[in-house]
C-alpha cells in the first residue's frame, strides 16, 4: 500500500482490516504527486498537505518512477531478463514496469503483486499485457513470502532467472530485521543470474519530520532509513555500479548529463544473485 508521504513513485504494504478507504485517498494522493490523473480533490488536498510539510517529495516520486524506468530497461535490455516480480505495484500510472519491458522485448512475464483491491481492481483493468507476453497480478502481502511466492510461481518460471522488484515498500515494515528476512527469502527462491531492485525513502532532517508528523495521523507508518541500511537488503549479491545512491543519479539518462542531477530523500540499487 502505497502512501504520499514515501512518495516513491510505487506501492507497499501496510495496510490492515478496515482502512480501505483511507488507502484509497492515499495511493490517489500519491498518484498526484507523481503527475498523474486518476485523483480527486480531497486527492489534491491531501498532496498539498504533504508537499506544505514535504516540498521535496514530488521530486522523489518523479525520480523514483524514472529510476523504475532505467533500472528495469537496463534488466532486460543489457542483463537479458526476461520476468519480473513487481511487489507492491502501486496505483497505475506512466512507464509501469511491463509497459518498460516488453516495448524492447514483448514476451517478458511480470507478476504485480499488492494487498490493496482497489489496486488490483485497477491493475487488472488498466496494465494489459502484449499478446506475446504475460501480465498477472497476486493478491498478496509481502510478509506473506511463500503464498506470494506460491502464486507468482503460476506465471513465472523460478527455474529461470527473475527481478524481484521492490520500490517504496520496505519502508511500510517498521521491523527492520523482518525487512531482511522478506529480502533473504525472496533472494533464495530466485536463481542465480536474478536481480534486487529496492528504492526507498531516507532518513533526511527534513524528511523524519514530515514522517513524523504524517505518521501521527496515518493508519499505516512509514520507516525511512540510513542509506546504509538500504544497502544492507543487498548483502551477498553482486551491486551493480553505481552502487546503493540517491535515485536520481543511478545511471542518469544522457540528457540529464552535464550538470547531475539534484540528489532526493530516497536512495537505491540494483544487485545481482551470483
Amino acid at each position: 500500500m502505497e502512501s504520499p508521504l514515501p512518495g516513491n513513485g510505487h506501492g507497499g504494504f501496510g495496510k490492515r482490516p478496515g482502512e480501505t478507504d483511507r488507502s484509497r485517498d492515499r495511493h490517489r494522493a500519491s498518484g498526484r504527486l507523481r503527475g498523474g490523473k486518476d485523483h480527486y480533490a480531497a486527492d489534491r488536498e491531501m498532496a498539498a498537505q504533504v508537499m506544505d510539510v514535504f516540498p521535496g517529495i514530488v521530486d522523489v516520486a518523479r525520480q523514483s518512477r524514472a529510476f523504475l524506468r532505467r533500472a528495469v530497461r537496463h534488466l532486460v535490455f543489457e542483463a537479458g531478463i526476461r520476468q519480473f516480480l513487481d511487489i507492491g505495484t502501486g496505483l497505475p500510472t506512466a512507464n509501469n514496469t511491463h509497459e518498460v519491458a516488453q516495448a524492447i522485448d514483448p514476451a517478458c512475464r511480470i507478476v504485480y503483486v499488492d494487498n490493496d483491491p482497489l489496486v488490483l481492481a485497477h491493475a487488472r483493468a488498466l496494465l494489459t499485457s502484449s499478446d506475446e507476453g504475460v501480465t498477472e497480478y497476486v493478491d498478496a502481502d509481502v510478509r506473506d513470502v511463500e503464498r506470494l511466492l506460491d502464486a507468482a510461481a503460476r506465471t513465472l518460471d523460478f527455474t529461470q532467472p527473475v527481478a524481484v522488484m521492490m520500490l517504496g515498500v520496505l519502508g511500510n515494515i517498521p521491523d527492520y530485521e523482518q525487512c531482511h528476512g522478506i529480502v533473504a527469502r525472496l533472494l533464495d527462491a530466485v536463481v542465480p543470474g536474478s536481480y534486487l531492485v529496492i528504492n526507498d525513502g531516507i532518513d533526511t532532517e527534513q524528511r523524519m519530520q514530515a514522517t513524523e508528523e504524517y505518521n501521527e495521523k496515518a493508519a499505516s507508518p512509514y520507516t525511512n532509513r540510513s542509506p546504509d541500511q538500504i544497502g544492507a537488503f543487498f548483502d551477498g549479491v553482486e551491486l551493480l555500479d553505481p552502487g546503493v545512491v540517491s535515485t536520481s543519479l543511478w545511471r542518469p539518462e544522457a540528457q540529464q548529463i552535464g550538470s547531475p542531477p539534484a540528489e532526493v530523500a530516497a536512495c537505491c540499487g540494483v544487485g545481482r544473485k551470483h
